[in-house]
């Protein structure tokens, strides 16, 4: 019917590439799934809504809605003609005469003329989205997986697309044909997989880890509750097709995500995808939409951990197609923390006061430490946190029915804040928390007094609490007090310290960091003699020692280095450290992106070191390893010229 527009077919041809990265994926043949503002019955209006939220274009709502009019009203003429519900136009001369003259033509052949030229138009808009398939399976050779045993030509023609156990292969792909899985129960889902077959199995090829992508394809297609449209899209839009093969082959991490939640598998399907930026505002209202209405506690912690599972995986996608830098990434995956985290803060307390009550007075702040608080979190990263409370000075305990004094209090409600955000649960782990960088670490307890904060700080803490405290930054809580937090944070940092001992001190750890965590291989990129420790010590004893340029306080070690006075490091050493800086954060971001554990050299996915490549703009992995290797060495130089050195 009219309905069945393509939001493409006016803009560009299906899957050709945008400016940057992949091409958007196609719309979803349905695109109402999450949208119940595009789950009306009326096709015009609706027609409206799609191309008011970007999925089909102006011009095709135009072109479809006439058309929509006009086979509207040739339906009613055939029924009226007929005298019948019927749909199917005369096929007698007369009875098409009769036709035409009821719509306003001269004969049948002007009407037949227009009429074509209408399904033509809709046909055109439909069979872009729904018929084109990518030209993959052109020249391929045989593949046929029917009956018990392998076909001989089937076998070589999977080795010449690069799988190393063709025999497995077909085994895999038997099951999908014999409907194992709910996916494939259906013979029409089974046809358009089997239609499918030729171009996914080219796609995985190019990842060179072929029999790897297929199985996890494979595991991914047993836990979908339906393909049809998948296996459509797929087969529609070639640049969704290479996405989802460079997920199988080169990123274990965000294959598993869609292997346990296929649901986040739809966001792909959002036309807009690579078009939007993750930014603070574009997920706030996302999340505000998500927990909208009134929910229970436990409802509203899931959904924030579909909310972030979701959200990670989107951000993850984005920097893989390279429609957002590592940068971006780092303050998107950091945006999301501050935002789910504090919105569990808030469904904690509001949970906590029910059995325990209000503290007079009591407010609490998050702070966030290392990479959160530097806003450079990574798909893998955990989170450091720091609760700092505030209450009345004569508060002696809350008023519920379960009364606590206030230190009590406060410590229940940080363990159950703690419980929230990194318990284990069906819906999975909102984040792993890590709190051993509170005043007195991990002896003592496990929410602070903002006046013991402020008083540890400035009369106990060691210098490296006070480099990690460079990074610090409020996430959530009581704005009035994070305000207040943050200028105590300000204050601490400003105070004045002897350089040359800083200095000394931040080498001697650096030294025995070299000792007692020396680095995996050459790829350990954090622990590695002028790797990431180095630019971040750099960077954070620049700041304690009053040795940046002026301007607004900064927690990112990338804007820290490119601030440096230069009385501290002079233009070309500053250059140096950016570099490396950008280098480092590049690769960091996409193996942690990819990889749920260790990068191993000898065993790196091609499909990765292609986007090592890409990600560094580099020719090939050789000349990238040259690069960081020379890259590690000058930063070397650079820390023990500026911290092993005395300043005059």
């Amino acid at each position: 019917g009219p309905g069945g527009a393509n939001a493409h077919t006016a803009t560009r041809a299906p899957g050709a590439p945008r400016e940057r990265g992949f091409s958007a994926p196609p719309p979803h043949p349905t695109p109402g799934g999450g949208c119940p503002d595009r789950r009306g019955r009326e096709t015009v209006p609706m027609l409206g809504e799609l191309a008011a939220r970007g999925w089909i274009t102006a011009d095709a709502r135009d072109a479809l809605t006439r058309q929509y009019w006009f086979l509207r009203r040739v339906e009613h003429a055939i029924q009226m003609v007929a005298d019948q519900q019927t749909h199917i136009l005369p096929e007698d001369e007369e009875g098409l005469e009769r036709v035409a003259r009821m719509l306003g033509f001269a004969d049948a052949a002007g009407f037949a003329e227009t009429f074509r030229a209408a399904l033509h138009q809709v046909e055109r808009h439909y069979a872009a989205l729904f018929e084109t398939a990518p030209e993959l399976s052109a020249g391929i050779g045989n593949l046929v997986f029917t009956g018990d045993v392998d076909d001989p030509d089937t076998l070589q023609t999977l080795q010449r697309l690069g799988f190393q156990r063709p025999s497995d292969i077909c085994r895999v792909i038997r099951g999908w044909h014999f409907g194992r899985y709910r996916v494939t129960r259906s013979a029409e889902a089974r046809e358009r997989l089997t239609e499918l077959t030729p171009a996914l199995l080219r796609a995985f090829g190019q990842t060179r880890r072929a029999d790897e992508a297929v199985i996890r394809f494979d595991e991914f297609l047993a836990g979908l509750p339906a393909g049809i449209q998948l296996f459509s899209l797929l087969q529609s839009n070639p640049a969704l097709l290479k996405l989802m093969a460079t997920i199988m082959g080169a990123a274990p991490r965000l294959a598993a995500i869609i292997t346990r939640r296929p649901h986040v598998f739809d966001g792909l399907l959002d036309p807009a995808l690579l078009s939007e930026l993750p930014n603070r505002a574009y997920l706030s209202a996302r999340l505000a939409a998500f927990l909208e209405g009134d929910r229970a506690y436990e409802d509203v912690l899931d959904r924030l951990r579909i909310f972030a599972s979701e959200q990670k995986f989107l951000i993850g996608v984005r920097l893989l197609a390279g429609s957002i830098d590592p940068p971006c990434a780092g303050r998107a995956f950091s945006d999301l923390a501050d935002l789910t985290i504090e919105a569990a803060l808030q469904a904690v307390m509001a949970e906590f006061a029910l059995r325990h009550g209000y503290i007079a007075g009591g407010r609490v702040a998050l702070l966030g430490m290392g990479k959160l608080g530097s806003r450079e979190l990574t798909a893998g990263s955990d989170v450091d946190l720091i609760l700092l409370y505030d209450h009345d000075a004569d508060a002696e305990e809350s008023d519920g029915d379960k009364p606590l004094a206030p230190s009590h209090y406060y410590s229940r409600l940080t363990q159950r804040l703690i419980a929230a955000v990194s318990a284990p649960t069906a819906e999975g782990v909102l984040y792993e928390l890590d709190l051993r960088l509170r005043p007195s670490g991990n002896k003592g307890p496990v929410a602070t007094h903002v006046d013991a904060f402020k008083k540890y700080q400035r009369q106990d803490a060691w210098t490296w609490e006070h480099m990690a405290l460079a990074r610090a930054r409020t996430i959530g809580g009581d704005a009035e007090l994070c305000r207040e937090v943050e200028g105590d944070v300000a204050a601490v940092l400003a105070l004045p310290r002897d350089p040359a001992k800083v200095m000394a001190e931040a080498s001697e750890m650096r030294a025995m960091v070299d000792k007692e965590k020396p680095p995996r291989d050459p790829w350990d990129i954090k622990l590695i003699p002028g790797g990431l420790i180095d630019l971040e010590f750099i960077a954070q004893v620049a700041l304690i020692t009053g040795k940046i340029e002026a301007g607004r306080r900064a927690t990112g070690t990338a804007e820290v280095l490119s601030r440096l006075a230069p009385d501290f490091a002079n233009a070309q050493v500053r250059q140096e450290l950016v570099d490396a800086y950008s280098l480092y954060l590049a690769l960091t971001q996409m193996i942690r992106l990819c990889l749920t554990g260790a990068f191993e050299r000898d065993d790196v996915p091609p499909g990765l070191s292609d986007l090592l490549l890409a990600v560094t703009d580099l020719p090939d992995f050789g000349v990238l390893e040259a690069h960081l290797k020379e890259t590690s060495q000058k930063v070397r130089k650079d820390f023990d010229l500026l911290l092993r050195v005395k300043q005059p």
